[in-house]
Order: structure tokens, then sequence, then C-alpha cells
């Protein structure tokens, strides 16, 4: 199961008068991770440095990627890759910016504060897992909608859509690993009169 960043966040924390401005975004692409980075630039443009780092997928189908951004070579985009990989999450970016306050750190100064920012907002940031749903289609009689709507409740489901006509048809949506349940329930609900259509899929983030 790939741990991914369920939102955003963002933490601030000090060493000797330099501010060092940590922010994570959940990204799914080397361009999302870019854009993300432009973004923070254009917040805070005045800053001394923003050093990124981001890591894309999970488990051996990973793509990352650092830069120290004119600070010291190795001293901030390589430990703060680091800590992201050790993290264990997917999917995310972090660019921490900092606005020097006039005393210099040090290589192993710098190495510090930039592991210590990325531990930080790791540490706020809300996980969730990336969990394969899809959309199922289907069309109810009036007289089962509300007992449908208990069983989708039990199962997880969400109902996304719904019309009201000659029946009720609805769009729901549900992790794919309680498909066979769903259409199990469905059917003894029913009495084999309807069978759920799969209609799409996609990956959604699930808080954990």
């Amino acid at each position: 199961m790939l741990l991914v960043p369920y939102e955003p966040a963002r933490t601030e924390i000090r060493v000797v008068n330099s501010r060092f401005i940590a922010s994570l975004e959940p990204v799914e692409s080397a361009e999302e991770a870019r854009a993300f980075l432009a973004r923070i630039r254009a917040e805070f443009p005045d800053a001394s440095h923003h050093v990124p780092a981001y890591v894309l997928g999970g488990g051996n189908t990973t793509a990352d990627y650092c830069s120290d951004d004119g600070e010291p070579s190795g001293t901030a985009g390589r430990p703060l890759l680091a800590v992201l990989k050790g993290s264990g999450l997917g999917d995310a970016a972090i660019v921490v910016t900092r606005y020097f306050g006039g005393t210099l750190l040090g290589t192993g100064g710098l190495v510090k504060a930039y592991s210590e920012a990325g531990k930080a907002v790791l540490a706020a940031a809300r996980r969730a897992a990336l969990v394969e749903t899809g959309r199922f289609e289907l069309d109810l009689p009036y007289r089962l909608f509300d007992r449908f709507q208990v069983l989708a409740g039990e199962l997880g489901a969400v109902i996304a859509e719904r019309s009201f006509g000659e029946g009720v048809r609805l769009a729901v949506d549900l992790s794919l690993a309680a498909r066979e349940d769903f259409e199990t329930a469905v059917t003894a609900l029913t009495a084999g009169a309807v069978r759920p259509r799969l209609v799409s899929t996609r990956f959604a983030r699930v808080p954990v």
C-alpha cells in the first residue's frame, strides 16, 4: 500500500536567526512538482534559497529529484531528499525556503537545518493511502433507495450523483477491493434485478 500526503502542509523553524519554511505538496508528476516550486518562489520572492526535493511513485517504481539551489553542494537538497525518502511517502514534494539570518551555519549546520525542516513538515503532514476506486452506475426503484443508502454506508461507498425519474439513477464511488461485496449486496437487495456497471477507475487518496 502506497502512502502519500493527504493534503498540503507547512511548518517553520529558526536556526541562528535564519528562517526555514518547509512546504509540502502532493504531486503526481515532475511537472506538478516544478509548478509547486514555481508557486513557492512566487510566494516568497525575496528569500535567499528555495531548496526542492520530490519523490514520485513508491516501492521499486520511484523517481526522485533534489537541488541545493545555491547552497554549498550536498548541504541542502540531498539531506532533504533523504528525509523525504526515509518517511516512506510517495508522490510528495517538499520545498524548504530559507531567509538568511546573517550568520553562516557551516556545512554541518546546513545539513542539520534542512533535515530538521523536512522532518518538521513531514511530522505535520496528514497521510493517506493511494487506493484504486471505481465509479459504478445503477438504477434502482424508489422503494429500495433508503435501504441502498444504508448498504452503501456499510461498504464505504459514496453516492457521487443521483437523479430521480421513473426510478433513481445513481453514480457510486467505491474502492475496487470492495467491488465483489458491493455487487453481491446489490444483487441480494434487488433479487438479481440490478447489476452495478463499472464505468471508470482512478486512484484516490484515502486518509489513514
